[in-house]
């Protein structure tokens, strides 16, 4: 019996050695040195003094560093104008479209409408320096004459954005992210040793399994959002750790971000024909509709294998481009060596078993705090208000589920400061809580229990299964946002 038990000891040490080798290996080797503190957040020194518009008759040409050069325009004549409001500036951002590291979708979204807070949400402070090389619309008093003006609420949010970024709020706190991947690892590392085990240690080793794959999506997520230093040299943690290409998640996630709840855009709560969150068009119907409620703990069950499909998809089409984006060729090798140790180190018939878990668990989290809240048939010009009423916090109170939830239980936080630390959100909720109060948002900063989320998610899908179809709904996706003023 002890040496059975010095015997399983030992392959638990060799597994967590292992794991610790190939996973903080990149860290270093993408790191060099540690950076210092100060490093990791470089200041946005303010609004910009944009190029003058081109002269008649020629066009900007922009590249992906921002560099932009007047040229003449070809005999077919100039572009069409694709004009962005940010920071009380109109910008015409056609030359830039096609170089826009992120794709071109994202700046035809915002032709024509205020773009400040989105580009604030997701950008460096390197990235939204850039700005000051874009040129100027020309028509902007015909522009800024068709835009929504900016509301007293959103004034406010861009004082209180400067504010939080005064006092440091974007800098990480090492030791908490330390800690946070030793949990990881730990986890990941017990759930490996008890799935190679047999018998009744493997039932542990698929729950413990499960859990490490949850955490590694909720660490992946925070770094991927990230604009800081540090977040940028742990995007490996992704399609290493996670199985899910960074790449893929920012063209899905972020616009979940910038457009929450606006059906046909938001592709978070586009999950028909498996499930509906409102009753659809009879066109678009499914006979499946009708026992969703009963069948969402498998639909939810499918997310990391949806997700990862999805991922290894994003990357095969980048590589089949002449230029692929930046990025991809790395994020391929990445999923190749997550999948490769996944298949040497876990026994074959676990792997599915976890996953699916794995997916059930963060499907609950994920869904719980918005798909219960107001949704959108046409685009909200006011971000801020947007956010307020299309996302709820959840409380929970025991360390477990407080871990368990990663930080998404802080959810309207995470809406409004995507890019910030999670580990800031518990200290920026009171702060939010007050900003709502001052500013009159209506239904103010809205929180309800871990499980009372979940049952109103239940109850949702109930009612639409039990809805009538709805002739005229609007499909949950394809929705073109392309306004051309």
């Amino acid at each position: 019996m002890i040496r059975l038990r010095q015997v399983g000891l030992t392959t638990s040490c060799r597994v967590l050695a292992i794991l610790g080798t190939v996973i903080l290996a990149p860290t270093f080797l993408w790191q060099g040195v540690r950076p210092r503190r100060s490093a990791f957040v470089r200041r946005y020194q303010g609004p910009p003094s944009a190029k003058e518009p081109a002269p008649e008759g020629s066009q900007y040409n922009c590249q992906e560093d921002g560099e932009c050069v007047v040229e003449e325009c070809p005999p077919t004549g100039c572009r069409n104008s694709l004009d962005v409001r940010m920071d009380d500036m109109w910008y015409d951002l056609s030359g830039w479209r096609k170089a826009h590291p992120a794709g071109k979708h994202w700046i035809d979204y915002y032709d024509g409408r205020d773009a400040t807070e989105v580009m604030h949400a997701f950008h460096s402070a390197k990235g939204r320096e850039m700005m000051k090389r874009m040129p100027r619309s020309k028509n902007f008093k015909e522009l800024e004459a068709q835009c929504s003006p900016v509301t007293p609420l959103t004034r406010s949010f861009r004082k209180l954005r400067k504010k939080l970024e005064d006092e440091g709020w974007w800098q990480r706190d090492l030791a908490l992210e330390a800690r946070q991947w030793l949990i990881w690892a730990l986890v990941t590392g017990l759930g490996v040793a008890c799935a190679r085990s047999g018998g009744w240690p493997s039932v542990a080793g698929v729950v413990l399994l499960a859990l490490a794959n949850t955490q590694a999506g909720w660490l992946a997520h925070d770094y991927i959002h990230g604009v800081d230093t540090f977040a940028d040299r742990m995007r490996f943690m992704g399609p290493l750790c996670a199985g899910m290409s960074p790449l893929w998640w920012s063209d899905k996630h972020n616009k979940h971000h910038a457009l929450t709840n606006e059906i046909g855009v938001d592709e978070d709560i586009a999950t028909d024909p498996v499930l509906f969150v409102r009753a659809p068009d009879p066109k678009n119907d499914s006979w499946n509709r009708r026992i969703q409620h009963l069948t969402v703990p498998f639909s939810f069950s499918m997310l990391f294998v949806v997700w990862r499909t999805d991922s290894i998809k994003v990357i095969w089409n980048e590589l089949r481009k002449k230029k692929p984006r930046k990025g991809a060729i790395t994020e391929a090798v990445l999923l190749a060596i997550h999948w490769t140790l996944v298949f040497a180190l876990i026994p074959w018939h676990i792997i599915p078993v976890y996953i699916l878990l794995s997916g059930l668990i963060t499907a609950i989290i994920t869904t719980a705090t918005h798909q219960s809240e107001e949704m959108f048939e046409n685009f909200n010009p006011d971000f801020v208000d947007n956010q307020f009423r299309s996302t709820r916090d959840a409380t929970v109170r025991n360390p477990f589920s407080k871990w368990l939830w990663g930080g998404m239980q802080y959810q309207l936080e995470h809406h409004l400061f995507p890019s910030m630390p999670r580990s800031k959100y518990p200290a920026l909720q009171p702060i939010l809580k007050k900003f709502a109060d001052v500013n009159k948002v209506p239904g103010g900063h809205r929180s309800s229990g871990a499980m009372e989320l979940v049952w109103e998610n239940w109850k949702l899908y109930s009612e639409v299964a039990h809805a009538e179809p709805k002739p005229g709904a609007p499909p949950t996706r394809g929705r073109q946002h392309h306004v051309t003023a």
